[in-house]
């Protein structure tokens, strides 16, 4: 081989290696893995592509979780993070970056798209509790190390419905010998309730089971401890204190791990393994 060949094929190498590089730099990192699973998940990666997941299946930043109506599924992050969805949610990692050795580069960025949750902190929720953020349609959620449960119900937002459930909530922190204050508004007056399931209002309901919760939203932020429910019906309307589990349902199968707790537990479906991995391009 002649010099001018052998300096051909030695570019087409060091490109070869440079463009290899790139995609692993490129490549989204993993964020977690499943743990936990009773029925079909789907990931939607940044890419595009749909890819079903099983036990053990990986999970990583830019991608879209879907559980279907009767799964439940958790996900442990490398953090030792625990994140387990409720059946017909649709849940996004945003961003997710953990090496134990680099505190500075956490990052734990969440979106709630509709469908609720459970959020057990892990090793970046405990040092560097601002890093984390899960965003939802009416408020975001901060943690100071933390137990806690979300539940966000999409609806059509309508300035009367907003308003009849902001006022049901807030009437419903006086307490039950709160007498019943009529609203007139263009469509009658509104009876002010306590909203409760099983329907519920739209809106992000809340419940802590430990530690310490900030939701925030651009008309104001409320603090949440251990044992309190909350509710945002809105982003114009801050988050307020609901004195009683508004109708919130958290119900895993038995198999699942419940130390961190349930709401209203006592589901009697056991946990199937959905054993195919495939992508739908």
């Amino acid at each position: 081989m002649n010099l001018s060949k052998k300096c051909i094929a030695t570019k087409a190498l060091l490109l070869f290696a440079f463009w290899s590089s790139c995609a692993i730099a490129m490549a989204a990192q993993v964020a977690g893995t499943v743990t936990q699973l009773s029925g079909p998940l789907l990931a939607k990666k940044a890419s595009g592509t749909v890819k079903i997941l099983s036990l053990k299946s990986e999970v990583e930043s830019g991608d879209t979780l879907v559980t279907e109506k009767n799964t439940y599924a958790m996900v442990k992050f490398i953090d030792n993070s625990e994140i387990t969805l409720k059946p017909s949610t649709t849940f996004t990692i945003d961003n997710f970056a953990f090496d134990n050795a680099k505190p500075d580069d956490d990052n734990a960025s969440f979106n709630l798209v509709k469908g609720g949750m459970r959020s057990v902190s892990g090793l970046l929720g405990k040092r560097n509790k601002e890093k984390f953020a899960l965003k939802t349609p009416t408020a975001t959620i901060g943690i100071r190390g933390t137990t806690f449960i979300a539940d966000f119900v999409p609806g059509e937002d309508t300035a009367v419905a907003s308003l009849r459930a902001y006022l049901n909530a807030s009437t419903a922190a006086l307490g039950d010998s709160a007498p019943i204050a009529p609203l007139q508004l263009a469509q009658g007056p509104l009876p002010v309730r306590p909203p409760s399931g099983p329907s519920l209002a739209p809106g992000l309901y809340v419940h802590v089971i430990d530690g310490l919760i900030r939701v925030s939203n651009p008309a104001g932020a409320s603090n949440f401890s251990a044992g309190q429910f909350g509710y945002t019906p809105n982003p114009r309307l801050p988050p307020v204190v609901v004195p009683t589990n508004p109708g919130i349902l958290f119900t895993p199968p038995p198999s699942f791990s419940q130390s961190s707790g349930a709401v209203q537990p006592g589901a009697n479906s056991q946990a199937k393994s959905n054993q195919v991995d495939c992508e739908v391009r």
